[in-house]
């Protein structure tokens, strides 16, 4: 039987498009290739007796061309912080091996890049977001003002890290990746952010 688990807390993300991304619209990237970088923060999860509460995990994904047309190179990072059973449980969940809604992705991957355990500063305050990996990454966005200052959302589009949930738009104010031979300073592009919740 296959193990049962649930994760569910906030998500954003941060690519080198323009805002809104038209690769979620399943149009070609607006630099010819995608560089993006995701970030999790479970609230509350569980992989069979393994308790997730707490926890983050980030990848980064490399699309050198329209993200459904090209074989992705991907890496991924899980938090420091978990212990052995919790690393391999975040590690079979974000990668889609145990199934649900990430598991629709694995086509896509050309190649992993690696999967590390690495310290993850995850961060949200209202309508900013943040992440940081020493060394490696940073991210910050901030959700787009819309009419009368409301969040402008996403609903319904056909490709997406989280299904189910608006997307809120957001500019970046920041996206720098360095591991795996990249070298990306990025700044005013694309950025969403939602609630996530993915099972078995």
């Amino acid at each position: 039987m296959d193990t049962q688990w649930k994760v569910a807390g906030t998500y954003f993300e941060a690519c080198n498009c323009e805002a809104a991304c038209p690769c979620v619209f399943t149009s070609p990237p607006t630099d010819g290739e995608c560089n993006a970088l995701v970030g999790w923060h479970i609230d509350q999860g569980s992989f069979a007796n393994t308790r997730l509460d707490g926890l983050n995990v980030a990848l980064f994904a490399h699309a050198p061309g329209h993200m459904l047309q090209t074989k992705w190179k991907v890496a991924l990072y899980v938090d420091e912080k978990a212990d052995a059973s919790q690393q391999d449980a975040l590690t079979k969940i974000f990668s889609g091996a145990a199934g649900g809604h990430l598991a629709a992705l694995g086509p896509l991957v050309g190649e992993v890049l690696g999967v590390r355990s690495a310290a993850i500063d995850y961060r949200a305050n209202g309508k900013h977001r943040s992440l940081t990996i020493p060394h490696l990454a940073e991210m910050e966005i901030e959700a787009l003002a819309g009419q009368n200052g409301e969040e402008v959302t996403l609903s319904k589009v056909p490709f997406t890290v989280v299904p189910d949930y608006p997307a809120v738009v957001c500019h970046s104010k920041r996206l720098s990746f360095h591991d795996h031979g990249f070298d990306l300073e990025i700044s005013k592009k694309n950025g969403f952010y939602s609630p996530f919740n993915y099972q078995a």
